[in-house]
């Protein structure tokens, strides 16, 4: 998880990793000093390796349930490290498996059960920063899709129908109705969905850490997991034993011994602009909070965030084979201008604009696009993960089933059809690196031919097989 930190020393790399970094260190220099690592070996009720906001959730969950715990989160950089401070700051109810997907493999009606629980947990997110006082910008302003053509159009109004029979609410809007969220160019129609939150991740993670750091969780950073087994974990600065191990690694799990191939990180970029003036936002719009995206294959994200920047990000990183997080893999100055050109493209009042921030993070793909969440109460060993860039809301729910699987909790929560789920393994490489670099590719010549000709032909369905969809 990138270079070692000095102990009980500022570390002020961390400054850029993302523009959510840079402001949370502008308020409280102390975040860029880490916490002390593990020292020598101990014990836990639970010991927890990953302090992403999974691991922080599920710490946050089990205290609630029993405040006598004794919890230790492991961290092999610093809380927040990972795609939990870097992300575009959607708190939505996405899931990246369909609710057809669901359906097929675990029917119906639990289907319908997880997309209420992805809706539910939106406002939980919300509630818990509230209750807490943890000032993370939480604006609950739903996510605009913008269609820019007739393509587009089409997908927009078929997913709203789709989305109707697992009761998600999604409005389609006539371009009049889009302005009244956004203006952007091109735009022939759209959607709106009231399912997500604007949020400065980074901010959520720090609050959430000083909370279980008054409520007595010990939080190790700068510890690296070497080996999790029944019982214990085993890490470069001493042995954790614990009756249960929970794995909330995300993008870093095939650093693990035996989880090389179970997902790949594949990098989702972003930038930043400079504070933009009032006029500016009155051509734009996005007044209450609302993100936006479009209807493109290739994703794309954005928000206006709490000090009137626009952060904007989106896939399309080249995916780097052996399944491995580096550094260095967070930049690519070509990706970092095709969003400039994406953003003016939108909104060519931007055009010319500063950019203050460019940045990016690992998101984990599992070969069946299936997130999931489990225990094992015979080993007592437990995981989350594999949200595909969806995790903001999805690492609450993740954190509140597994303080549930761990304290024995007979709720709806551990019913739900992601529970126990097993993904199945990549192939070697560079069968990975072949199918995933088609995937994307495959994404943006789809966008290609739209613009151009106005239709993708058959892509979009080779696409959907590509990806699990």
């Amino acid at each position: 998880m990138g270079a070692p930190v000095t102990r009980g020393a500022p570390d002020p790399g961390l400054r850029a990793l993302s523009l959510w970094w840079d402001q949370v260190a502008d308020e409280d220099p102390a975040a860029l000093v880490p916490r002390d690592p593990l020292d020598g070996d101990t014990t836990a009720d639970v010991v927890v390796v990953g302090a992403g906001l999974t691991g922080l959730w599920a710490s946050y969950y089990l205290l609630e349930a029993d405040p006598a715990l004794e919890v230790l989160l492991v961290e092999q950089a610093v809380a927040g490290f990972g795609a939990s401070g870097r992300n575009g700051g959607w708190c939505s109810a996405l899931f990246p498996t369909s609710a057809a997907g669901l359906a097929r493999r675990h029917g119906p009606e639990a289907a319908r059960q997880l997309r209420a629980a992805m809706r539910d947990t939106v406002v939980e997110v919300g509630g818990v920063a509230a209750a807490e006082e943890i000032g993370c910008d939480f604006a609950y302003g739903g996510t605009v899709t913008l269609a820019r053509g007739a393509a587009q159009l089409a997908r927009v109004r078929a997913a709203a129908e789709e989305d109707a029979r697992w009761g998600d609410e999604t409005h389609v809007l006539d371009p009049d109705g889009v302005a009244e969220h956004v203006r952007a160019a091109g735009v022939v129609g759209g959607s709106w969905t009231p399912d997500c939150a604007r949020l400065q991740p980074a901010r959520l993670v720090h609050g959430l850490a000083r909370t279980l750091e008054e409520r007595g969780v010990r939080i190790a950073e700068g510890t690296r997991a070497l080996r999790l087994s029944p019982g214990a974990v085993v890490t470069d600065h001493g042995t954790v034993r614990a009756r249960h191990v929970l794995r909330a690694t995300e993008a870093w799990t095939p650093g693990l011994p035996g989880a090389r191939r179970a997902v790949v990180p594949v990098y989702s970029l972003m930038v930043a602009t400079a504070p933009l003036p009032a006029h500016v936002w009155e051509e734009i719009g996005l007044a209450r909070g609302q993100t936006f995206t479009d209807a493109r294959h290739l994703v794309v994200y954005g928000q206006r965030t709490a000090d009137d920047r626009l952060a904007f990000g989106g896939r399309g990183a080249p995916y780097h084979r052996g399944s491995r997080v580096r550094p260095g893999f967070d930049r690519d100055p070509g990706v970092h201008a095709h969003l400039r050109g994406t953003l003016v493209d939108l909104f060519p009042v931007l055009a010319g604009v500063e950019l203050t921030h460019a940045w990016g993070g690992p998101l984990a793909i599992p070969r069946d696009w299936h997130a999931s969440v489990g225990l094992d109460p015979a080993t007592g060993l437990g995981w989350a993960g594999g949200y595909v860039g969806d995790g903001l809301a999805t690492t609450n729910l993740a954190g509140r089933t597994l303080a549930d699987l761990v304290t024995g909790t007979d709720s709806p929560l551990v019913r739900l059809p992601w529970v126990g789920h097993r993904s199945p393994d990549w192939e070697p490489e560079p069968l990975r690196w072949a199918g995933v670099t088609a995937g994307l590719r495959t994404a943006a010549l789809a966008d290609v031919l739209e613009r151009r000709v106005g239709t993708a032909g058959p892509l979009p369905a080779l696409l959907g097989r590509l990806t699990g969809h």
